[in-house]
């Protein structure tokens, strides 16, 4: 993975576009420590000229709840023709009752601090191609879940069960409260926590059977299951990948291809990329 690659994921991870970070009860620094701060951000920018400009700013900030404060930017969203993203805490938003009442379905989320808000480019290609593809009664694999959004949402279309893996434990909790935010229950929603790419373990508890496996994570994880991912499918099933920066599309394409991938589906948003296979 490029520093270009690595820079735009961590940008897809936290999902927004503007930064504090806060550093609780955090030692002056001095004038010398900030100095050579500034040098070292002076050299990477004169060796990096390609990035955006490097900047350093501090500031004393009055006690604030930051674990929080991030929900007064996450609005409902109209994804595709037929969902409609609903944060927990606004479902009594004009704009949800509005939605609801022209037949959208609802995903209610409370992601936390995991990824996936709707909000990303990523994810609303992979919602976009579940809205097109789902027909009802799917066994549905997602790989790298985050916050359990394309699952869920594949259950809310009509799926008859999923299942979701991620390797950060938090996206375990936060997805099964997920789950139970839109009414469903354990016995068709299942969360395992682990790494797909690493353990054969895990991808025969996984097993096989399944009419499409998700995975919005990014180019060089893509690569790594496109000759994984065939074994847990049913006969004509789907493979749905996302994640995918555009100076790397065309690579994965053809890694994709030299798989035994068909490429059916091609969808791009804000420089990024998703496949939909067979």
């Amino acid at each position: 993975m490029d520093v270009r690659e690595e820079i735009l994921t961590l940008r897809r991870q936290l999902e927004h576009a503007n930064f504090l970070y806060y550093v609780k009860d955090a030692p002056e620094i001095s004038d010398f420590e900030y100095d050579a701060l500034m040098r070292r951000l002076e050299e990477l920018e004169a060796a990096h000229p390609e990035y955006a400009p490097l900047l350093l700013t501090m500031n004393d900030l009055e006690d604030a709840d930051w674990e929080n404060n991030w929900k007064q930017y996450y609005k409902p969203m109209e994804i595709g023709d037929r969902l409609l993203v609903v944060p927990e805490w606004l479902r009594e938003d004009p704009k949800v009752r509005a939605g609801l009442a022209a037949g959208r379905v609802a995903l209610v989320l409370d992601p936390g601090l995991t990824f996936g808000t709707g909000s990303h480019a990523t994810t609303r290609l992979c919602l976009t191609a579940l809205e097109k593809t789902i027909r009802g009664g799917e066994r549905v694999l997602d790989l790298g879940c985050g916050s359990g959004i394309l699952s869920i949402a594949a259950l809310k279309l009509g799926a008859a069960s999923a299942a979701a893996v991620d390797i950060d434990d938090k996206c375990r909790d936060v997805a099964y409260e997920n789950v139970a935010l839109n009414g469903i229950g354990q016995d068709t929603y299942t969360v395992r926590i682990g790494d797909v790419l690493g353990d054969a373990v895990l991808r025969a508890d996984l097993g096989g059977g399944w009419q499409m496996v998700v995975a919005n994570i990014v180019a060089d994880v893509i690569i790594g299951l496109s000759p994984l991912v065939r074994p847990m499918l049913a006969p004509g099933g789907l493979f749905l990948c996302s994640g995918i920066i555009d100076d790397r599309a065309q690579e994965v394409a053809d890694r994709l291809r030299e798989n035994g991938w068909e490429i059916l589906e091609t969808r791009s948003a804000e420089g990024w990329f998703s496949y939909l296979c067979r």
